[in-house]
């Protein structure tokens, strides 16, 4: 650049040489402070990243996980406000591996996507479900247990409510728990039937079998658990549940941590500790706990 303003400045009068020499180093000047500008953030930038959620759990020496404390055999709290099952087990598990403490904060299923995104915990591990909807807002991990909605109903009762066309009936009562994927699952496939409400998620499936209710459509692993608590209950077909589902860790939309939580479910389950996990809560005496 500096040659060609040489080269015209050859051919320009003395007293427009001047004029075009100061309107060129000011030209100049201008474009060197814009670059200037333009460039300082994006250097500052790259010489502090934004660190990694992994990275903000790790520094501060806690892992908060949300979790609801109603969903055996996932998440259940004890009277004495203990957190117990296979959820707050892999989670003292992951936190651990961190080098870091725990901190399991309580959430609803009601609440869950808004207590996440209000930042009130760093993941959520309460047998969630993987679906389209929360992941607009979140990630999720590698999933952890395959499973899928299915009935649960009065053992006398059973052979009425094979189908959802058979359960899809005038004066047939199905009961969810508000918030969650059972009650989007019943509302999306329920028209005739009558859908109840019913907040409380531990004692929901006693509505059942005092008849306040005519059966629940859950997960197939609640379904066979909730079945064993209650003698006068049935898991309808757990094995060949209405739909697909699988169940995940609820994941900021980090990589750092995902690759990592991702990495640790694999090492957790091709050592065994899952499973063995598993069917330790399956296994568990919950009526023990309840009383």
């Amino acid at each position: 650049m500096v040659r060609l303003l040489r080269a015209h400045a050859r051919t320009l009068p003395a007293r427009r040489l001047s004029s075009a020499l100061l309107a060129a180093t000011l030209w100049i000047a201008a474009l060197t402070l814009m670059l200037g500008v333009c460039l300082a953030p994006h250097a500052e930038a790259a010489d502090s990243p934004e660190p990694s959620a992994l990275d903000k759990i790790i520094e501060r020496g806690t892992l908060k996980v949300g979790t609801t404390g109603d969903y055996k055999p996932f998440s259940y709290r004890t009277d004495d406000d203990r957190f117990i099952g296979l959820d707050p087990d892999m989670a003292a598990n992951l936190a651990q591996t961190l080098g870091v403490t725990l901190e399991l904060v309580p959430t609803s299923w009601p609440t869950l996507m808004q207590d996440f995104q209000n930042h009130r915990f760093d993941i959520a591990m309460s047998g969630i479900s993987v679906n389209l909807d929360r992941q607009k807002n979140a990630w999720f991990s590698t999933p952890y247990q395959r499973d899928g909605k299915t009935p649960i109903a009065r053992c006398d009762d059973q052979s009425n409510y094979q189908t959802l066309e058979q359960i899809d009936q005038p004066g047939v009562r199905v009961i969810v728990n508000p918030g969650g994927t059972n009650e989007r699952f019943a509302r999306a496939h329920l028209q005739e039937a009558t859908i109840v409400d019913y907040d409380d998620n531990v004692t929901i499936f006693d509505q059942i079998v005092q008849g306040k209710a005519d059966l629940m459509m859950t997960d197939a692993i609640e379904t066979r658990l909730q079945a064993n608590l209650h003698p006068e209950l049935c898991a309808i077909h757990p094995d060949q549940p209405f739909n697909f589902s699988e169940k995940a860790v609820l994941l900021p939309k980090d990589m750092d941590l995902k690759l990592f939580v991702d990495q640790w479910l694999r090492q957790l389950s091709e050592s065994g500790t899952f499973d063995e996990q598993l069917k330790h809560w399956l296994e568990y005496d919950w009526q023990r706990q309840a009383d």
